[in-house]
């Protein structure tokens, strides 16, 4: 059964939504991020992606506090990602209360800093965050495009002992225009050990339904449970 992963992207300690990466496209559907925490865990919801908007943007950890609050009154497992560039942001958002880290933008800019976070932390608390854009990887919350292939890169990662992956399609997220299908059973079949979460696009419970028939690990849902796309009560059939 494929596992649900509420995403809550975060500027200014609100949550928010963007289309495409795009800043200006910012909508605000909360100012208490915790409210909408508390939501997803009375549903049964165990698990929390967590996006430092302002830290992508800015290259290092901004809102720690709102990850701080979230961890320390739910029991969610909370992975968070934007801005964890250093080994002290790897060490606020730790001791924030962050289960994992999602190593975006670092792992291509300074992939041997990652390397040594796998041996010091191991797979279990590292994400790769693998942002992509016509099948190139995307860093800085996506405002800059990389020449790095997808595939060549996961490939490396996994040699180093990644074993898990958030991919998400830049050209989808936000946009309600159904998640990249035919990417993600391409990543499935040629790496059938990575532990697969799907991110970007979303736009209704069918989607969730052919992710789950495709054998997708998980499923990032953001924008589509804030529309009113998905009611939180068509999740429950996925969280036995």
């Amino acid at each position: 059964m494929i596992t649900i992963i509420p995403a809550i992207d975060i500027i200014d300690g609100k949550c928010v939504r963007l289309s495409r990466g795009e800043f200006d496209s910012k909508k605000i559907y909360d100012q208490n991020p915790l409210d909408v925490a508390k939501r997803f865990q009375d549903l049964g919801i165990l698990r929390l992606h967590l996006v430092d908007l302002d830290g992508a943007r800015t290259k290092k950890v901004v809102n720690w506090a709102v990850l701080e609050i979230i961890a320390s009154k739910t029991e969610l497992v909370i992975d968070f990602g934007g801005g964890v560039q250093t080994d002290e942001d790897l060490r606020i958002a730790f001791e924030s209360g962050a289960a994992m880290i999602t190593a975006g933008s670092i792992s291509v800019k300074e992939p041997k800093k990652v390397h040594d976070w796998l041996k010091q932390f191991g797979s279990e608390k590292i994400i790769l965050g693998a942002d992509v854009k016509d099948r190139k990887i995307a860093i800085h919350g996506w405002q800059e495009e990389s020449d790095r292939d997808l595939f060549q890169f996961l490939e490396e990662y996994m040699e180093e002992g990644i074993t898990q992956t958030i991919c998400t399609d830049v050209s989808r997220d936000g946009t309600l225009s159904g998640p990249a299908f035919i990417l993600y059973q391409e990543i499935k079949e040629g790496f059938p050990d990575l532990y697969l979460v799907a991110s970007g696009g979303v736009s209704n419970i069918d989607d969730v339904h052919q992710l789950n028939d495709n054998r997708i690990d998980a499923v990032i849902i953001g924008k589509a449970i804030y529309e009113g796309r998905i009611q939180l009560a068509e999740l429950k059939g996925f969280l036995c």
